[in-house]
């Protein structure tokens, strides 16, 4: 876990919940005065509380060790605004249609951003009959290497796992296509929008 939940976390979330101090700690069998000195920088709740706290303030753990109550208010999404996290540690690639709050291995992991791609990181996409040859110049060494290539379409994703010592390269459908993505494990995701 790389967060604690703080003070100023628990006092926000409990005002926008509407509840005092005292009917927090009703709802966690504690007294008022635990509350306070969690929220007053005296103290941290226990761990054993967190799901009842987090329970009591209507939102999960990880939103709760975040500091942040997420909300995905996007209920008719496009694909193409989804947030693609990658895991520092296992390497799990994950795919959010709208905001979230996702953890693996114990760490809150931030949304990619993807930049326009570089001489380094330079994206090819060439047709081929009802298909896209993607491919990117780029070494592929166990520590410096593409770990996978997307095309995202209207209405979905296709997703190529790459190794090292393989070919940065993958073959995508055309079909409604509207951008490829790739990742480098040094240097991060990059974006290559279909014309």
């Amino acid at each position: 876990m790389d967060r604690y939940v703080t003070g100023t976390v628990i006092r926000k979330l409990r005002e926008n919940k509407g509840l005092t101090q005292e009917e927090l700690a009703e709802r966690l069998h504690v007294s008022g005065k635990a509350v306070s000195k969690w929220e007053n920088f005296r103290g941290y709740p226990d761990v054993s509380l967190l799901e009842p706290l987090a329970k009591a303030l209507d939102i999960s753990v990880i939103e709760l060790l975040s500091g942040e109550d997420v909300r995905n208010s996007n209920r008719s999404f496009k694909i193409s605004h989804g947030k693609m996290y990658v895991c520092p540690v296992c390497g799990n690639v994950i795919m959010a249609t709208g905001d979230a709050v996702i953890s693996c291995c114990g760490i809150t992991l931030p949304p990619l951003e993807a930049e326009e791609p570089d001489s380094d990181h330079c994206i090819s996409a060439v047709i081929s009959e009802d298909e896209y040859h993607v491919s990117v110049d780029h070494p592929m060494k166990k520590d410096h290497s593409i770990s996978f290539l997307a095309a995202v379409t209207d209405n979905g994703i296709q997703f190529v796992k790459l190794y090292p010592e393989g070919a940065a390269e993958a073959r995508f459908k055309i079909n409604r296509t509207r951008a490829f993505y790739a990742y480098c494990n040094q240097h991060g995701l990059f974006r290559l929008n279909v014309k």
